[in-house]
């Protein structure tokens, strides 16, 4: 599904470059629940950007879903994005102006979908996310882990190829953060592919795989078994 080679990403601050991304080498594969761990500062972010098609790699070759995406330009990757990748971040990027039923979805106006499909599929993901009593709250109306719910519907609600999830916990208490990683386990054993990057070892441990990267390289990568 998604193969990179030799990947390197430099970061340019006037005269000054900073390498953030240096030869790395992944494979993730359909219904797989991969968890990129790293410090901050270790390339977590640039690598998750570049992974769903947001920043372009300075080198190297990356290919989704049979595309080699590294060379697209923007608008080409934003197709591809719209409707293969959801995302979901730590500061939850929701819009303030529109309610939860809004916010779920806004992806799918950006598609071939009918108002009705639209109707459809949001209220399907009201039902899934337990959210169809809050539907008509806004933003600064809900919760920490409320926000987050909202988020995780509006990212599944496209039905996309991969889930990634940037620090999806980063903002929540522990319990709450417990939550929302039992729902990400859960759709991935449904079949749903997720990209996970996060500073915790704890959380790391709900994935399939673990890549760990250090200033910007891979230096582990470990398979887990799963019963």
């Amino acid at each position: 599904m998604i193969h990179a080679r030799n990947l390197t990403k430099v970061v340019r601050n006037g005269s000054i470059e900073t390498t953030v991304l240096q030869n790395v080498n992944l494979d993730i594969e359909e219904s797989e629940y991969v968890v990129i761990l790293g410090p901050s500062g270790s390339g977590k972010t640039s690598l998750i950007n570049t992974i769903g098609l947001i920043d372009k790699p300075s080198s190297g070759e990356m290919f989704f879903m049979g595309h080699e995406v590294s060379r697209l330009k923007e608008r080409q990757r934003s197709n591809l994005r719209r409707g293969g990748i959801g995302f979901v971040f730590q500061n939850f990027g929701l819009i303030d102006e529109l309610n939860v039923l809004e916010n779920i979805e806004l992806p799918l106006q950006y598609l071939k979908y009918s108002k009705k499909n639209r109707q459809e599929q949001v209220q399907k993901m009201l039902s899934k996310f337990q959210l169809t009593h809050l539907k008509q709250y806004y933003p600064n109306q809900l919760s920490a882990l409320q926000k987050q719910m909202v988020a995780i519907a509006r990212a599944y609600v496209i039905n996309p190829d991969v889930l990634i999830a940037d620090e999806p916990t980063g903002n929540l208490l522990s319990a709450d953060g417990n939550k929302v990683m039992d729902v990400l386990s859960a759709l991935n054993e449904e079949g749903l592919t997720i990209v996970m990057a996060t500073h915790s070892a704890t959380e790391a441990d709900k994935g399939q795989r673990v890549i760990q990267l250090y200033d910007g390289h891979v230096i582990t990568e470990n398979i887990k078994n799963r019963l």
